[in-house]
């Protein structure tokens, strides 16, 4: 009887591994499911709400923003239109606020510059369907083209065992700069949850002559799915350190939402029910 249930056991067990794909059949179809998710965006309609703020070494608030936008799809990428703003800078131990993008409040300002570039260059990119760049999460198959991927297993999340997979640039490649964590659903084989680090480290000669040092900075982008074979970016951020110019220096957060998604069919607008 012990001798059958470790035979089962053991065929079993072989006939799971068997059933796991490769990393690269993985790929293969989160890369088809990417075009795809890019194909069906382009119907899409959706509220995006960011957050910037920049912090002194010492905790206090330097400048913060809040914008929300309703985002739309265009021949290329997506056009954004600016619903709400509100903004606060901190000056002279008073906090301060203004109404309007790039305002800046002194000729050398800045925070001011910082902080609309920041925007600008990490959550909107006019040439993708979300606003985030491309080439911060490896996920298309030109993207992939660049990276060394390797499957580290699985890892729950919600009910599901999700594929880990791990990736970072190749070594002949210094085109791309992270390295990081995808979590793939096993069963519809798109995105879950990414996670990315700089894979390289400012040299120390950058450093010194220019004195600019960067700590911690990372990514990560949750994805939710809001229609059969339609997953986006729900949320995405990053926090990190930045001093440049022997002096400035700046703790940095940075978040993204997406939500109210909706799809319009001519003169029609279909709103998604929110998955469970």
């Amino acid at each position: 009887m012990r001798t059958t249930l470790v035979f089962l056991l053991s065929t079993l067990s072989a006939g799971l591994c068997l059933a796991q794909p490769s990393v690269d059949e993985i790929l293969r179809r989160v890369a088809e499911n990417q075009e795809k998710a890019a194909e069906a965006r382009k119907t899409v309609v959706y509220k995006q709400d960011t957050f910037v703020r920049l912090l002194r070494t010492n905790g206090k608030l330097s400048r913060e923003e809040k914008r929300q936008y309703t985002v739309t799809p265009d021949e290329k990428g997506t056009d954004k239109k600016l619903d709400k703003f509100e903004g606060r800078y901190e000056r002279g131990g008073k906090i301060l606020t203004y109404d309007k993008p790039d305002f800046q409040y002194k000729d050398t300002d800045i925070d001011g510059d910082l902080i609309e570039d920041l925007t600008d260059d990490m959550i909107n990119d006019k040439k993708s369907r979300d606003g985030i760049s491309k080439d911060l999460f490896p996920l298309t198959k030109d993207e992939q083209a660049h990276y060394t991927f390797k499957l580290e297993g699985t890892r729950k999340v919600g009910t599901v065992e999700a594929y880990r997979v791990s990736f970072e640039p190749k070594k002949e490649d210094a085109s791309r700069s992270w390295a990081g964590e995808v979590l793939i659903h096993p069963e519809e084989f798109q995105p879950m949850m990414v996670t990315t680090k700089l894979s390289m480290k400012i040299p120390r000669a950058v450093k010194i002559i220019f004195g600019i040092d960067i700590k911690q900075l990372g990514f990560n982008v949750s994805y939710r799915k809001v229609d059969d074979g339609l997953w986006f970016p729900s949320t995405y951020g990053t926090e990190f350190g930045i001093k440049v110019l022997f002096g400035y220096k700046r703790n940095i957060t940075m978040s993204l939402k997406n939500d109210d998604f909706r799809r319009t069919m001519a003169q029609s607008t279909i709103a998604f029910e929110e998955s469970k």
